[in-house]
């Protein structure tokens, strides 16, 4: 099992049993699984928008849409290159993960049904700024707490779980550990000083995401407050 105590030390807290205890109840498998590739995807869809927005280097104004035809800030050509590759190795390998799921569902006769949206991300995403580089500054943080609570997540309930699942989830803690990183070392590099600062401000959005009592079941919400029908 991969080394995640420096995630456990970034994390605000640890996921609350409540949410433990509901989440290795079998009649929840699919809710997990099915949450579990929609995050995948999402993650790779994430990345590829970074990848998409900033490829040229250049940030625009205002609102933070390149505009090719001003000139601007822009990103050091190393940092922009870098950005680019960790950005798209992440992409690759949700999407390989993305399909592994896949693949479990269709050995367990799981069918891949619409499930709405919780409010984690919600709640990270309402707290970036708009304007660059501190949107893309804030978005990698972001990221990182995302990655970050998702390898916590997986290394929690891998004990509950059945043993294909147990070890699918322990083989994840590793590249999410990276991706975690390498949103983080991005983040303070773009930046160029210390993000301490914006670390903190979603570390309590984050920790109340968490903690706070969730109507809604899914692999990144918080302690459970819901009727039996979690759809």
């Amino acid at each position: 099992m991969s080394d995640i105590s420096p995630i456990l030390e970034f994390l605000p807290c640890p996921t609350p049993e409540t949410w433990i205890d509901e989440a290795r109840k079998p009649e929840n498998l699919a809710v997990i699984l099915v949450d579990h590739a929609n995050n995948e995807l999402k993650a790779a869809q994430s990345a590829m928008a970074i990848m998409s927005r900033y490829r040229t280097g250049k940030f625009g104004r205002g609102n933070g849409q390149c505009d090719e035809q001003k000139d601007g800030p822009q990103l050091r050509i190393e940092d922009q290159l870098s950005l680019l590759n960790k950005m798209s190795r992440l992409a690759r390998e949700e999407l390989r993960h993305y399909e592994q799921v896949l693949a479990i569902m269709a050995r367990r006769d799981i069918p891949y049904v619409h499930l709405g949206a919780g409010r984690y991300a919600g709640q990270l995403t309402a707290a970036i700024r708009r304007f660059e580089p501190f949107r893309l500054v804030d978005t990698l943080v972001m990221g990182a707490f995302i990655e970050a609570r998702s390898c916590e997540r997986f290394a929690a309930l891998s004990p509950w779980l059945d043993d294909e699942l147990h070890k699918f989830y322990l083989s994840l803690l590793k590249s999410e550990s990276r991706h975690f990183r390498d949103y983080l070392a991005l983040a303070e590099t773009i930046n160029g000083a210390s993000i301490a600062d914006r670390v903190a401000v979603f570390g309590e959005i984050e920790q109340d995401a968490i903690e706070s009592s969730d109507p809604v079941f899914r692999f990144h919400s918080g302690a459970p407050d819901f009727p039996s029908d979690h759809s």
